[in-house]
């Protein structure tokens, strides 16, 4: 008999271990589920690329997102859906605080929903905001694993290419770094009773070396420097899920 699968992501509609790291690559949901003991890829649908495995005991997740946070929710949705109740997504993004370096990682505290989606979903006044033991979790995790890290919000941001508008509008106001999808993960976690949160490893764009006239100029996040704090970033995301289900059972 077929087994019955969702109609996006084309994953089982339930059974799916409750605790998932959500990313935007499939090739990197491929490396992370590498970590993993017994990884088996779950399905591969478009942009949708789904593993499941266990990180020391933990029954895991992993799954890719692709770019953007539309395409993006459809997939939180259907994990949810199929028994997710606890996301991390661990992505890349461009820094937007001087002082923050490549490679380096952002725990997000909340993010600006400038994402292109949510606004269609609920008023704009409605907060984006992680779930705080998410956000001590990935802390924790970091500080234990020696990863330079930041707290701090994002900005979720539809465009990536800078266009006629200002691109660094928020520029003044604190954010930390700004990347394509986590708003959209936040919404759906807060209004579905999901724990949620990200981190991101800084691939460039620094706010340091920001010029008005071309804000993507020189970027290239394909450098050794990224490559390690991808690498760590990982980790820590792994390592924080474990955390978040050690506080449950406790």
């Amino acid at each position: 008999m077929p087994q019955d699968l969702s109609p996006i992501a084309r994953i089982p509609r339930t059974g799916l271990p409750p605790y998932a790291l959500v990313v935007g690559d499939p090739a990197r949901a491929a490396v992370v589920a590498g970590l993993l003991d017994g990884a088996e890829e779950v399905s591969y649908h478009r942009e949708y690329r789904v593993f499941s495995g266990s990180w020391k005991g933990l029954p895991v997740t992993v799954a890719s997102h692709g770019v953007g946070a539309p395409g993006a929710i459809l997939l939180f949705q259907e994990l949810a859906d199929a028994g997710v109740r606890t996301f991390l997504r661990f992505g890349t993004a461009g820094a937007m605080k001087p002082g923050i370096g490549d490679g380096d990682l952002v725990i997000a505290e909340a993010a600006v929903r400038d994402d292109g989606v949510t606004q269609q979903l609920l008023p704009p006044e409605y907060p984006a905001y992680a779930s705080p033991e998410a956000v001590l979790a990935l802390q924790r995790a970091a500080r234990e694993a020696g990863a330079p890290h930041h707290r701090g919000i994002v900005w979720t941001r539809a465009a990536f290419q800078p266009g006629l508008l200002p691109l660094f509008s928020y520029q003044g106001a604190g954010l930390a770094a700004i990347e394509m999808e986590l708003s959209a993960l936040l919404v759906t976690a807060s209004l579905r009773g999901l724990v949620a949160g990200g981190v991101v490893v800084i691939d460039g764009a620094n706010a340091d070396e920001l010029v008005d006239e071309d804000a993507t100029g020189g970027y290239d996040p394909h450098r050794g420097v990224v490559a390690a704090g991808v690498e760590r970033g990982a980790v820590v995301s792994l390592e924080a899920l474990r955390l978040l289900a050690e506080s449950n059972e406790a």
